[in-house]
């Protein structure tokens, strides 16, 4: 906001509350009122004002409070945010940021534990960012705000409070599209992102005190998808698991196993597995640790790939 004046940052409770998980918070303070403003319990009166806000000139951050809360706000951003672009014949940009925190693990109620990554991904013009760490948020954030297209910034929950790693200093700023290798290794390579990134570290740990060394890719970003990293590290270890917190049907996981089963399935020596959430609402916070996938749940996944 110090770097480009036509950021501003709008949402529920995002200016003198400093958000729910306070991640604006002192924003306002800082930048006063006109440029970090709180808006009325309307997820589709928000994108709605940040889409105007964007084709006046201005580059909102738009914050939905609570994954589950999104969905009023779909409208918005399949019909008019994710179409801009076409719709002009590419004279006009949608620079457009949705916050959105995400996922289960904080004991939260019903409807706010979601994972709907799904639908973000699957919508025509749309960009889907997901962090694992507070320096890719910073980055990745960064990278969202310079964006000409609209990008779906999805905010693990459960790392919110759990993330120590340090911030770079200054303008740190990453690019959409490119996944890292969080852990190297030649057995097997997890596919991840998000929360689940500790949870595949932990499992490649336990892994490797097996004497089975699995390479971790943090995918970072959805959409695009960094598919050359991912085929590469694949095409080396010939085994691959996947894992995502939702729900299984048509989720990431599948894109992921199509993408590997067309371009590499002469170096797979196993079955691709995923690890997911289920095809059900996100359950109760006393059943989340039966939902949400486990370390153990991704040792079994990786002993299975390598029985054949």
């Amino acid at each position: 906001m110090e770097r480009d004046q036509r950021v501003m940052v709008l949402g529920q409770d995002v200016g003198r509350l400093g958000g729910v998980f306070r991640a604006t918070a002192g924003i306002q303070e800082r930048f006063g009122g006109d440029r970090c403003f709180d808006t009325p319990v309307s997820e589709a009166g928000m994108l709605g004002t940040a889409v105007g806000l964007a084709l006046a000139g201005w580059r909102p951050v738009c914050e939905i409070q609570f994954d589950g809360f999104c969905y009023p706000a779909l409208d918005q951003l399949i019909t008019h945010v994710g179409r801009y672009r076409q719709r002009t014949s590419g004279r006009a940009a949608m620079p457009l940021v949705v916050r959105i925190p995400y996922g289960g693990g904080v004991g939260a109620p019903e409807l706010h534990s979601d994972s709907p990554e799904a639908y973000f991904v699957h919508a025509p013009g749309l960009k889907v960012a997901v962090p694992s760490s507070a320096a890719d948020a910073k980055g990745l954030l960064a990278a969202a705000i310079r964006s000409p297209d609209p990008v779906v910034f999805l905010e693990p929950k459960a790392l919110y409070r759990v993330a120590q790693d340090p911030v770079p200093e200054g303008d740190h700023c990453l690019t959409l599209g490119t996944a890292r290798i969080a852990r190297r290794g030649d057995a097997v390579t997890i596919i991840t992102y998000g929360a689940m990134v500790p949870v595949a570290q932990v499992a490649a740990q336990a892994l490797a005190e097996e004497g089975m060394e699995a390479e971790v890719i943090d995918l970072r970003t959805l959409k695009p998808l960094d598919e050359e990293l991912v085929i590469a590290s694949v095409a080396k270890t010939g085994r691959a698991v996947v894992v995502h917190e939702g729900p299984r049907t048509l989720g990431v996981g599948a894109e992921v196993s199509a993408l590997l089963a067309e371009h590499a399935i002469a170096s797979i020596k196993g079955p691709i597995v995923r690890v997911t959430g289920y095809d059900s609402p996100a359950p109760p916070s006393l059943l989340e640790h039966k939902y949400i996938p486990s370390p153990e749940r991704v040792i079994a996944a990786a002993r299975r790939t390598m029985e054949l």
